[in-house]
């Protein structure tokens, strides 16, 4: 079974939410951090979150740059936690957005696809042009692995950039284009290929045309949650609640906050946190 085959059949039978395991040593209570080192105090608290969601939950995000900030001692909960995921039988997608030449892409994609921080999905940044993504097609073709590339991202200073308009249309859809071609070449039994696309959902007017448009294409979609992104707009570039994960990082890390017994029960509010997530976006089923 081709990787992105595994993920539609993660989402089909878990639903379509990605919990991201951006853990900030602010988010774990004191009394969790106590007599233990920094690695220790980030794996424990990610492992309670990955027990208690990892039956609703169809794959995991981990983004380094909250593990890199704590040096060797994050880097050490950063693989612990990809391993544990993998003992586990667990997918996950190392947020990397990584872009280089191709002599420096060929070391990342070994980085990150082999050895202590192997993960069956990265993230990557496409503008330096197709020669900074082609050293990752090996792994593409092997059927083990994926990529999530932005496309139309949620931050505010997208639109210094992505909407800039190159023979007539916005340049986002020229990148999407280009690498829609990579992913046809590699398309799995479920329609989709490995070659996914990182789309924010804070785009309301575009939403429709992007999932149209790039049908064959799996969507990493952030900005739900603490970036404020509309249900609706989620839900529709999702593909009959398939063909997507929606990211919800610190609204299921940050969810024990909200209760008095919090501290106590960290797993049972995230996976309530889980839970709500997939319940606000199916409300748009009957609209």
């Amino acid at each position: 079974m081709q990787i992105i085959d595994r993920l539609y059949k993660e989402v089909e039978e878990k639903g379509f939410v990605c919990v991201g395991l951006d853990t900030s040593l602010d988010y774990i209570p004191e009394k969790n951090k106590e007599s233990k080192s920094i690695h220790e105090a980030i794996f424990d608290f990610n492992k309670e979150i990955i027990d208690a969601t990892c039956d609703i939950t169809a794959i995991y995000k981990l983004q380094i740059a909250y593990y890199e900030s704590y040096g060797i001692e994050g880097m050490l909960a950063y693989r612990d936690t990809l391993a544990y995921l993998k003992e586990e039988d667990l997918l996950s997608i190392g947020d990397i957005k990584r872009s280089d030449i191709a002599a420096s892409a060929s070391q990342y994609a070994k980085a990150h696809f082999e050895g202590d921080f192997e993960t069956e999905f990265i993230t990557l940044n496409p503008y330096m042009g197709m020669d900074s993504i082609e050293p990752y097609e090996e792994y593409l073709a092997s059927g083990k692995k994926g990529v999530f590339v932005l496309l139309r991202t949620s931050n505010p200073g997208a639109n210094d950039f992505e909407v800039l308009k190159t023979d007539g249309e916005e340049l986002f859809f020229k990148v999407g284009d280009k690498l829609q071609e990579l992913n046809e070449k590699y398309i799995g039994e479920s329609g989709y290929g490995p070659v996914g696309f990182v789309v924010g959902a804070t785009h309301t007017k575009e939403v429709e045309e992007i999932r149209e448009r790039y049908k064959n294409n799996f969507f990493l979609i952030p900005g739900f949650g603490a970036q404020g992104a509309d249900s609706l707009n989620v839900y529709k570039l999702l593909n009959d609640n398939n063909g997507g994960v929606v990211n919800n990082s610190r609204g299921v890390l940050k969810a024990y906050m909200n209760y008095e017994d919090g501290a106590d029960n960290i797993g049972k509010y995230a996976r309530e946190a889980v839970l709500k997530t997939r319940e606000d976006i199916l409300k748009n089923e009957d609209l």
